[in-house]
């Protein structure tokens, strides 16, 4: 379980939170219907003030990743990992492919060549058959 926040970053904390979380739902540490972490206890795992981490929390349930069961806590919604994998396709790979494609063009790489300099690193990484 990888706990370490980057108090440097531009990023609110809330957020990273939010994202750390996000992560291990994808991991399946938190299944669907699975009760999740407490705001007192995100506090004192990360060392930071509870209302921070209700921030993190609440930006999950607007987000219909976790769902409340009044009373009981913060639970992984049904459609969890499919809200967080649209997410991250639409907010970090198009950005970064936007970016990449933008480096391209100052380059003169054309489509096609990125297209295989793309496939290359994607096998070296491992993804094939992912």
């Amino acid at each position: 379980m990888n706990l370490i926040l980057d108090h440097r970053s531009t990023t609110p904390i809330y957020m990273q939170i939010a994202t750390w979380l996000e992560t291990e739902i994808l991991k399946e540490h938190f299944k669907q219907d699975e009760k999740i972490y407490s705001q007192y206890q995100l506090a004192e795992m990360f060392q930071i003030n509870p209302a921070t981490a209700a921030k993190g929390l609440t930006l999950l349930g607007q987000e219909k990743v976790l769902y409340d069961k009044r009373g009981l806590g913060k639970f992984v919604s049904p459609d969890a990992k499919k809200i967080i994998k649209n997410k991250r396709k639409n907010d970090v790979l198009v950005k970064s492919i936007e970016k990449i494609v933008m480096e391209a063009n100052h380059l003169e790489i054309n489509e096609s060549e990125l297209l295989q300099i793309v496939q290359q690193v994607y096998r070296e990484k491992g993804g094939e058959g992912k």
